[in-house]
């Protein structure tokens, strides 16, 4: 199961990681979010010490949404070394997920 971040713990549960962090921008209003939630769990559990995975509510953390830029969600951000290395906006199958993902489960 993914780990809920808030904006009061975002910098040291992602920026301040020792690996790469995938981070999953959501909101319980969203559809989409809620498709895709379970896949973001399924890497989770699978690629565990590979990639961190956490949740941050966007409607409940709107601090660290606007810090970048979320105006869409899912957004599925990738930090490495307390930088975005790469974003996924919308909802994904689990393989085009993966697939997006190879440099950092691989």
């Amino acid at each position: 199961m993914s780990q809920e971040v808030t904006d009061a713990d975002f910098k040291q549960q992602v920026l301040e990681a020792d690996g790469p962090v995938l981070v999953d921008f959501w909101a319980p209003w969203c559809g989409p979010c809620r498709m895709v939630s379970p896949i973001v769990d399924e890497i989770a559990q699978e690629h565990a010490g590979k990639l961190k995975v956490v949740k941050l509510n966007t409607d409940d953390n709107m601090q660290t949404a606007a810090q970048y830029g979320i105006t869409s969600i899912p957004a599925l951000y990738v930090f490495d070394k307390g930088e975005v290395a790469k974003t996924i906006i919308g909802a994904r199958p689990k393989p085009a997920l993966e697939k997006e993902l190879a440099d950092y489960i691989g």
